[in-house]
């Protein structure tokens, strides 16, 4: 019998990464899965990757006509939602005096914006023992130097899952985030002209001296939209081999 047996659950940003991951382990567990993605091709694949029970739907959490879309086929096609595991996002380095301002609304816009909107939407669609888990990332309470945008959206997410615990209370919903450490996902690939040499970085810092694997998130995640968390809520689950605790 799996954890998630029977639930409907949703992963944005599900076509790569911890949100391909995430989605692989919750259909592993028992739910029919949804996630979401901007390119149909990579959204393709990874349904064909997750296997039965997994749906995809084209969009950009940032848009949120795309959301409304998303959640009249769920409503349509299932009539509830159990699990959301908000994991859109990005972001990329950029110093403090040469940020932008289209860099800040992309990041904000998906990051902060785009969370926001996916879970308040789904609301409508979520019962008593529902479970929501936001994405965030351990640079919530670093100070990464070059990052500062990004780190900012992820702080805000953290202040979100501690306020929607108080006002979903009523609800019977859980609020709850997982905070990764560095993981070898293609996101990090992209953040840099020498990801070896970023990897490298990455790895000294963190005191189990590697990178993280995304199934290893996934399954952070799992504990925390599943009944194994029923007596949890509003916590941040640092998943970052040690980085950000000694």
């Amino acid at each position: 019998m799996g954890k998630l047996d029977g639930k409907i659950a949703l992963v944005t940003g599900g076509n790569s990464g911890i949100g391909l991951a995430t989605a692989k382990r919750f259909a592993a567990e028992g739910a029919t899965v949804y996630i979401t993605g901007r390119r149909q091709d990579a959204l393709d694949a990874a349904v064909s990757e997750i296997g039965a029970g997994a749906v995809g739907v084209q969009g950009d959490v940032s848009n949120l006509a795309d959301l409304d879309r998303l959640y009249a086929q769920i409503e349509r096609e299932q009539g509830r939602l159990d699990v959301v595991f908000a994991n859109a996002g990005g972001g990329a380095f950029t110093s403090l005096s040469e940020v932008t301002e289209a860099q800040f609304d992309r990041e904000f816009g998906i990051n902060v914006k785009g969370l926001l909107f996916t879970v308040q939407k789904a609301l409508p669609l979520m019962k008593e023992g529902g479970a929501v888990v936001l994405n965030a990332s351990i640079v919530s309470i670093m100070g990464m130097e070059n990052f500062g945008v990004y780190s900012a959206t992820k702080a805000a997410v953290r202040s979100f899952a501690r306020t929607w615990t108080a006002e979903l209370k009523g609800n019977g919903i859980r609020v709850n985030v997982v905070s990764p450490g560095p993981i070898a996902t293609p996101a990090i690939d992209g953040l840099t002209n020498d990801p070896v040499a970023l990897k490298a970085a990455l790895s000294s810092g963190v005191p189990m001296g590697r990178m993280g694997d995304p199934d290893e998130i996934a399954k952070a995640v799992v504990f925390l939209a599943s009944d194994d968390s029923s007596f949890v809520a509003g916590v941040e689950l640092f998943v970052d081999g040690g980085m950000a605790q000694v």
